[in-house]
């Protein structure tokens, strides 16, 4: 059985709320454990790393790992979604 450890997310844009600045993110795949402990990760065939921004013009990207809850393992949510300090999902 595959046990969902991570949703990792990608910043794709930012949003204003209550006067700040707030990312908004892109979930583009997991991180997964297997029962014998090996991790691997999920990444979406349509997640292309060349549509994030890049206003720093860089080489790479950053991809946020948010942890997901008992309740939530298995669950998948390829939606974007604005976060307000919290998981997103």
């Amino acid at each position: 059985m595959l046990k969902k450890l991570y949703d990792l997310c990608a910043v794709n844009g930012t949003y204003e709320k209550n006067g700040e600045t707030k990312n908004r993110y892109v979930n583009v795949g997991a991180i997964m454990e297997k029962e014998d402990g090996g991790r691997f990760i999920f990444l979406e065939r349509s997640f292309n790393p060349a549509g994030i921004p890049d206003p720093d013009n860089r080489t790479n990207i950053i991809l946020s790992m948010f942890k997901k809850e008992n309740g939530n393992q298995g669950q998948e949510n390829n939606n974007n979604f604005n976060s307000d300090d919290d998981i997103p999902f």
